[in-house]
Parts: C-alpha cells; structure tokens; sequence
C-alpha cells in the first residue's frame, strides 16, 4: 500500500532541497521513521547525509523527529508511526534541535 506523508522541514533542509515548510511523499509499506526518511532522501537526493549519517543510517546529532506532539527522536527506527501521520492529518516533523541556556 502506497500512502502520502506529509513531511515538515527545517530551515537549511528547505534550503539544500528548494522546497517549501512542508513536503509530500510517497511511502509504500509500513509508515516508519525508516520508510519515511528513505522516502524523503529518495525524493530529495541532495538531502542524504544530511538528515542521516550515509553509511550508519544514524540520525544527525543537531535534528529532532516529532509526530503528533511527541518527541520520536530515541524510538526505533522502524515503529510505526501514529495513525494520524499516516492518514496525512499530521506531519511529521524534522526539527532543527536548539542548545542554549
């Protein structure tokens, strides 16, 4: 099954792919955080290795992963997302991590 998953971006990610705040992909299969950012990566090749590192597939250190007001930074890579994500009622949300104090 092929579903539509709209995709929030951070400033320099919308930079580096020439797009607006929010992406539309398509993802087949189950709708995780893996499938999502292969999708996205897919879609916008200048984008890889920058979201994730190219050989170990581990998030970037300064990006955050969000869906439906919930930080899924540390959860698996492959759980799937909330329901709500994959019926395109929420974005998920790549989010440029902030340090400060």
């Amino acid at each position: 099954m092929t579903v539509i998953i709209r995709v929030e971006l951070p400033q320099h990610l919308r930079t580096l792919a020439h797009v607006g705040h929010e992406v539309e992909i398509q993802v087949e299969g189950p709708v995780t955080q893996r499938s999502v950012l292969d999708a996205v990566e897919s879609a916008y090749p200048m984008l890889r290795g920058a979201i994730r590192d190219h050989v170990t597939k581990q998030r970037r250190a300064f990006l955050r992963f969000f869906a439906c007001q919930e930080d899924l930074t540390h959860e698996s890579p492959d759980a799937p997302l909330p329901e709500a994500v994959v019926s395109g009622k929420e974005p998920f949300l790549i989010i440029g991590a902030i340090a400060g104090g």
